[in-house]
């Protein structure tokens, strides 16, 4: 493995063994003391049914490349899911993204999901790119969140925007999971190409400029948004909480389309409506343009 992802593998392990619970290994009970949460290397070693020196040059960011099966065991020891263990394999090197060419061409969105998107114009969605680029929004997404197509093309990016906006983060009533899934999400997705410039030019400004998005960044934690739910305080219809569901068109991995709903006859649903109005009469309020 390269020496910048052998550091990365053993950065992650550590910190995920930081994070287990030794009274939920199935471990023997240990009477010794503890001078540091998680389990000791040895545990995850007897777990992983690895050598302990073996797991140790591991975490050491040693050159050693482990088959497949020892990192499903050692992940299985580590009680990862399966973020963790794609992101586990994709550090190694054995992921299913982890050789793709480089450098990545600038991503197009073809023109039925620019349709898809105006034919969903009742609810709020957007498309995300590689590294949380917004790619596309309609018009009840823009109301919801934000008019993503004002910006500069450099600046339209989810995570940017949940750090370096004020906007987002009066928006959101939990702004603080939310924003650690965005960094967990793309901490995911750096592995998969850690020599990716423009998302490690993404991450480098991020860290640079938010204290709690290089801390999270540092905790090594990795996760994948597939559905789920946010809490938003809105400055025109107030409080809402829209559920999300994801989805990614075949053949193309690196684009996933997020749909917002609000739980039917529900205050959620009341609150969008009313803003979906207001959007739809202030358009249909405006001359048309020569």
């Amino acid at each position: 493995m390269p020496e910048r992802k052998n550091q990365e593998l053993a950065d992650f392990l550590r910190r995920a063994r930081g994070q287990c619970d030794p009274n939920r290994s199935g471990l023997p009970a240990d009477t010794r003391i503890r001078r540091v949460p998680g389990l000791r290397r040895e545990e995850v070693a007897l777990l992983a049914g690895v050598s302990t020196d073996y797991y140790a040059r591991l975490e050491q960011g040693r050159r050693i490349t482990p088959t497949p099966a020892v990192l499903d065991a050692i992940g299985r020891a580590l009680g990862l899911d399966a973020a963790g263990q794609a992101h586990l394999k994709d550090l190694v090197g054995l992921g299913g993204t982890a050789n793709r060419p480089r450098p990545r061409a600038a991503q197009r969105l073809r023109p039925g999901l620019h349709q898809l998107l105006d034919a969903l114009d009742g609810e709020p969605a957007l498309v995300l790119g590689r590294r949380a680029d917004v790619l596309a929004a309609n018009r009840m997404a823009k109301a919801l969140f934000a008019d993503f197509d004002a910006l500069r093309p450099d600046q339209r990016n989810y995570a940017r925007w949940m750090f370096l906006d004020d906007a987002a983060r009066d928006l959101f009533v939990d702004w603080e999971p939310q924003a650690r899934a965005a960094v967990e999400n793309l901490r995911l997705e750096f592995g998969t190409d850690p020599h990716d410039q423009a998302t490690a030019a993404l991450v480098a400004d991020l860290r640079d400029r938010s204290p709690e998005f290089s801390r999270w960044w540092d905790e090594h934690r990795v996760h994948q948004r597939t559905y789920g739910a946010k809490r938003l305080r809105h400055p025109v219809v107030g409080e809402l909480t829209v559920n999300y569901e994801t989805l990614t068109p075949p053949g193309d991995p690196d684009t996933t389309l997020y749909v917002y709903t609000a739980e039917p006859d529900s205050p959620s649903q009341r609150a969008l409506s009313l803003l979906a109005s207001r959007i739809f009469s202030e358009n249909a309020a405006r001359p048309p343009t020569a």
